[in-house]
C-alpha cells in the first residue's frame, strides 16, 4: 500500500513559488515577497500616483499664483511639484546621461528645470506632469506583457508527486524531479511535467493545450503533456522532459519570442527622440554662442543670446508632441472600454488599421466551446420504430446523468429540455478512457448497455454488426461531427454532436469582408473535417486544421510578415500566435487567462459582434493621430523660432506651445464618440 509523505515548505523560503515567480518572472515591486501584503498596494502604479498627485498641486499652486498673500504657498507647492514630477525625471536623465545616452527624456528634463532660471517655473512645472503621466502610462501598458509569462506558469503545478521505488509517495518541486522518474497523476489533477504512461488508463483534457474541450484516452504507451488535466482515472507517468523544457516551458518560450520579435511604433519613436533630442540642445547652446556675432545683442539679459536659446529649448520641447499620441489613443482606449472592449495599449489600434488578413481559431471563437447534441440513429437497421431511439435516449441519459464529460453535457441538455425519462441502472461501473456500462432494467428484463468510445463499443459486438457500424461512423466523421457508441442489448446507436456556431457570426464576417475588405481564415487544432464544415458555415476565404501550437505560430508568422494580420483566438494554444500577430484579440469570458495576457485586445463579453466597430475606431484613430501630429509640429514652429529670433517674448512663446498642446489635446477627445 502507498504511502504518502508531505514536505512543507513555509512561505518565507527561498524555494517557495511566490520567491520563483518574483525572481524568475521579472515582477513589479508591488508584488515583492519581502513586503507585507498590506504594504505591497501603495506600489501599485506609484509612478501614474504621483504623477496625478504633482498634477493636482501644480493646479493649486498656479490658483495661488493670483493672490499675493498665497505667493509662498504657491512656491511651495510648485517646489512639491518639482519633486514628485521632476525628481524621477532628473534621476533617470542622470542615468542616461552617463551611459552617453541623450533622449527626449533628457531634453524634457533639461527644459523644464531651464526653465526656473528664466522665472518661468510653472511652464516647466507643466512639462514634468505631462510627461511623468504619459510615462507612466508607458510602463503601465508595458507590464502587461510580462502578466504573459506569469499566467502560463501558473497553469502547471510547481509540485508533483512521485512514486518511489519501494512504492512511497514523495511531493517534490518540478524542478527537482528527473527524467525518467515516475509522478502519480490523481484524478481531477493537472499533469504537472510531460511523461509516458506505465500505468493505468484516463481520460484527459487537453483544452488548455490545444484549445479543443473533447477528453482524449490516454493509456500505457501514450504520451501526455504538462497541463493536460486528469478527468477520470490514475495515471502513473515516466516524466520524459524536465520541468525547463516541457510542454507549457516551450509554450513560454513562444510567447516571449513572439513579443520580443513584433517591432512597434514606441520604440521607432524612442530611437527617433534621441537624434532630436540631441539636435534640438546642441542647436540651442551652438544659437547662444553665436547669435551676437550675426546681431546686435548681448549674451545676458532678457535681450541675450542665451535667454533665446533657453527660450527655443524650452518651445523646442516636445510637450504636444509627447501627448499628441497618448491623448488620441487614450481617448479611443476610453470609448473601447465602455463598449467592453479593453485594449492594452493604445499603439493597438494605429497596428489594427494596418490589418488586411483577419484570423479566426475555432473552438471558443467562432463557436460556442461546447457540443450540441444532433441526433441518434440506430446502426444495421433500415426499417425500426420511433420506441427504441427513445429508449436508447432513456439509457443514455441515465448511463450519463453522472458524467462530466462534454459529450454527457450534451446528453443532459438534451435530454432535460426533451423530458426524457430516466431507466433503472444496476452495477453501473465506469471503465477509464472508454465509457460507461451497466444492467438496464426494463419491463421484458434487464439487459447489458454500454456508451463511449465507438473503438470501445465496437469490440462488444459481432464480427458483421461492426462492419456495417464502421461504414456509418467514416459517414458520420466525414459531415464533421463527433460520435459516441450506445450499445443496448445488441442494439448498436450512434449518438451525433456536433461544436456550435456562434449564430452572430456569420452576419460578422459578411461586415468584415464586404465593409472593411479583409481575407478571413480559420487556424484551428480541431480534425480537417470538422474544420471544413465549420469553414463553410460561416462563409471564411481558407481554414488550416490540426494545428499545434508551434504550427498556429508559424502560420501567423508566416502571413504577418507579407502583411498586417489581426488574429482571435481564446485558448492557451493560442497565446504564442496572439503575441506574435499585429494584433492579438482575445475572447474574455472564455478565454483562458494566459491568452488574455498575450492578447492586445480583449473582448470582455466576448462581443465579437463590434470587430468591424472597433477596426472603424482604428482608422478614425489613425487619423486623428496624423493630425495631431501636424499640428503639434506646427506648434513647436511657431514658437520656437519667433523665440529664437526675439520676435516674440517667452510668455507669448509659451501660449503658442501650450495652445498647441491644448489643441491636440481637445482633437484626441473627439474620440470618445462613440
Amino acid at each position: 500500500m502507498m504511502t504518502t509523505k508531505e514536505i512543507a515548505i513555509p512561505l518565507t523560503s527561498p524555494e517557495s513559488p511566490l520567491f520563483e515567480d518574483f525572481f524568475d518572472l521579472g515582477q513589479p515591486d508591488s508584488k515583492s515577497p519581502f513586503i507585507t501584503l498590506q504594504s505591497r498596494g501603495w506600489g501599485i502604479d506609484l509612478p501614474l500616483r504621483a504623477a496625478l498627485v504633482a498634477a493636482f498641486l501644480l493646479a493649486l499652486s498656479f490658483a495661488f499664483s493670483f493672490f499675493p498673500a498665497y505667493l509662498a504657498l504657491s512656491n511651495l507647492l510648485l517646489v512639491m511639484v518639482y519633486f514628485l514630477a521632476g525628481t524621477p525625471s532628473l534621476i533617470e536623465s542622470i542615468e542616461e546621461l552617463s551611459q552617453f545616452e541623450i533622449n527626449i527624456d533628457v531634453l524634457m528634463t533639461l527644459a523644464a528645470f531651464s526653465s526656473v532660471l528664466l522665472g518661468s517655473g510653472m511652464e516647466g512645472g507643466l512639462l514634468l506632469v505631462l510627461f511623468s503621466v504619459s510615462g507612466s502610462m508607458e510602463d503601465y501598458v508595458s507590464a502587461k506583457a510580462k502578466n504573459s509569462i506569469s499566467s502560463l506558469h501558473k497553469l502547471s503545478p510547481s509540485r508533483a508527486c512521485v512514486v518511489e521505488s519501494d512504492g512511497t509517495l514523495i511531493e517534490r518541486s518540478v524542478k527537482d524531479i528527473a527524467i525518467d522518474t515516475r509522478i502519480l497523476i490523481k484524478s481531477g489533477q493537472v499533469v504537472p511535467l510531460d511523461g509516458l504512461v506505465v500505468d493505468g488508463i484516463s481520460t484527459v483534457n487537453l483544452v488548455h493545450i490545444t484549445g479543443e474541450n473533447l477528453p482524449v484516452t490516454k493509456k500505457i504507451g501514450d504520451t501526455v503533456p504538462a497541463g493536460a488535466r486528469n478527468l477520470e482515472g490514475t495515471l502513473t507517468l515516466s516524466v520524459t522532459h524536465l520541468s525547463s523544457d516541457s510542454t507549457l516551458a516551450r509554450i513560454i518560450d513562444l510567447v516571449t519570442q513572439a513579443q520580443e520579435a513584433r517591432p512597434t511604433l514606441q520604440r521607432w519613436f524612442d530611437r527617433l527622440s534621441e537624434g532630436y533630442a540631441i539636435a534640438i540642445i546642441l542647436f540651442a547652446f551652438l544659437c547662444a554662442l553665436v547669435i551676437p556675432f550675426f546681431q546686435d545683442v548681448p549674451y545676458l539679459g532678457h535681450e541675450g543670446s542665451i535667454y533665446r536659446a533657453l527660450a527655443f529649448l524650452i518651445a523646442a520641447s516636445p510637450c504636444a508632441l509627447v501627448i499628441a499620441i497618448p491623448i488620441a489613443y487614450l481617448s479611443a482606449v476610453s470609448v473601447c472600454a465602455r463598449q467592453g472592449i479593453l485594449m492594452k495599449g493604445g499603439i493597438t489600434l494605429d497596428a489594427l488599421a494596418s490589418c488586411t488578413v483577419m484570423a479566426f481559431d475555432k473552438t471558443g471563437t467562432l463557436t460556442t466551446g461546447e457540443l450540441g447534441f444532433e441526433g441518434i440513429e440506430l446502426i444495421g437497421r433500415d426499417i425500426y420504430a420511433p420506441e427504441h431511439l427513445k429508449r436508447a435516449l432513456e439509457v443514455a441519459y441515465s448511463l450519463e446523468k453522472n458524467a462530466q464529460h462534454p459529450i454527457a453535457k450534451a446528453v443532459i441538455d438534451y435530454a432535460q429540455r426533451q423530458n426524457v425519462s430516466t431507466i433503472a441502472i444496476e452495477g453501473f461501473s465506469a471503465i477509464p478512457g472508454y465509457g460507461l456500462k451497466g444492467t438496464a432494467r426494463f419491463p421484458e428484463g434487464p439487459q447489458q448497455v454500454f456508451i463511449g468510445h465507438p473503438e470501445y463499443i465496437l469490440s462488444e459486438m459481432a464480427e458483421d454488426a461492426r462492419t456495417a457500424a464502421l461504414s456509418q461512423i467514416g459517414l458520420i466523421q466525414e459531415r464533421g461531427e463527433l460520435i459516441a457508441a450506445l450499445l443496448v442489448g445488441k442494439q448498436f446507436f450512434l449518438l451525433r454532436f456536433r461544436d456550435t456556431v456562434r449564430p452572430e457570426v456569420p452576419g460578422i464576417i459578411k461586415e468584415l469582408k464586404k465593409e472593411h475588405k479583409l481575407r478571413l481564415v480559420m487556424l484551428t487544432g480541431d480534425y480537417e473535417n470538422s474544420a471544413r464544415k465549420i469553414a463553410a458555415e460561416v462563409g471564411l476565404d481558407d481554414y488550416y486544421a490540426n494545428l499545434r501550437p508551434v504550427d498556429k505560430l508559424a502560420h501567423v508568422s508566416y502571413i504577418a510578415a507579407e502583411e498586417g494580420l489581426a488574429m482571435v483566438g481564446d485558448g492557451i494554444n493560442d497565446a504564442p500566435a496572439l503575441a506574435r500577430a499585429t494584433v492579438g484579440i482575445c475572447m474574455g469570458k472564455v478565454g483562458s487567462t494566459a491568452a488574455i495576457d498575450a492578447a492586445d485586445v480583449i473582448l470582455l463579453h466576448d462581443n465579437i459582434d463590434l470587430l468591424g466597430w472597433l477596426l472603424k475606431k482604428a482608422h478614425a484613430t489613425q487619423r486623428i493621430v496624423k493630425q495631431n501630429l501636424l499640428l503639434a509640429g506646427l506648434a513647436m514652429i511657431l514658437a520656437s523660432v519667433p523665440a529664437l529670433a526675439g520676435w516674440i517674448p517667452l510668455w507669448l512663446a509659451v501660449v503658442f506651445h501650450e495652445g498647441g498642446t491644448v489643441l491636440v489635446g481637445l482633437n484626441g477627445l473627439r474620440l470618445l464618440k462613440k
